[in-house]
């Protein structure tokens, strides 16, 4: 069997693009909603939750159904990191392809950011950095699709990442001797 038909990659990319057009459809459906999706602490993140279950059920698939109910951790790490690349790339494209065609979304992004920098309390400020929110003020009004596509990209894999280790531990089995 070849390296790239192995159910680590073929399981991984085929759940990480479902998981990446699910991920563009509720992005999309948070800001069709009235809630830009960009606005949304990291926390409270849909992502949380539609790569723990991808995550979850590739592995347990990969585990029960094609390894014997074995899976060992290093296992578990690259079948999410081949989910977590499809993901990334299906969900971002979309993403970037979508930007063409309503630039609404990236000008009510710089619009609510610049609103919600602003209105941060003095105490808020003031732990931050009157400086920082300035060159945060300041770098807004320049953003452009790209950098709100790496904000996804980057949110995504750091998401991702930690998903990834608790759930490789959670799900590994390995060979009782």
């Amino acid at each position: 069997m070849s390296k790239w038909r192995s159910p680590w990659v073929v399981l991984g990319v085929r759940n990480g693009a479902l998981a990446g057009v699910l991920g563009f459809l509720l992005l999309m459906g948070l800001y069709w909603m009235g809630r830009h999706p960009y606005l949304i602490a990291l926390f409270f993140d849909f992502r949380l939750i539609l790569l723990g279950f991808f995550i979850y059920y590739t592995l347990r698939e990969i585990r029960d159904d094609h390894q014997e109910g074995i899976l060992y951790f290093w296992q578990g790490m690259i079948a999410t990191l081949f989910l977590t690349v499809a993901f990334v790339v299906v969900a971002s494209l979309l993403l970037y392809i979508y930007l063409f065609i309503d630039t609404d979304f990236l000008t009510e992004y710089i619009r609510l950011k610049i609103l919600e920098l602003k209105s941060f309390p003095p105490e808020i400020v003031e732990q931050l950095g009157k400086d920082t929110i300035d060159r945060n003020l300041e770098a807004l009004p320049d953003t452009n699709r790209a950098d709100l596509v790496l904000i996804y990209v980057r949110q995504s894999l750091v998401i991702s990442f930690f998903l990834s280790l608790i759930l490789s531990v959670v799900l590994r089995r390995q060979p009782k001797f």
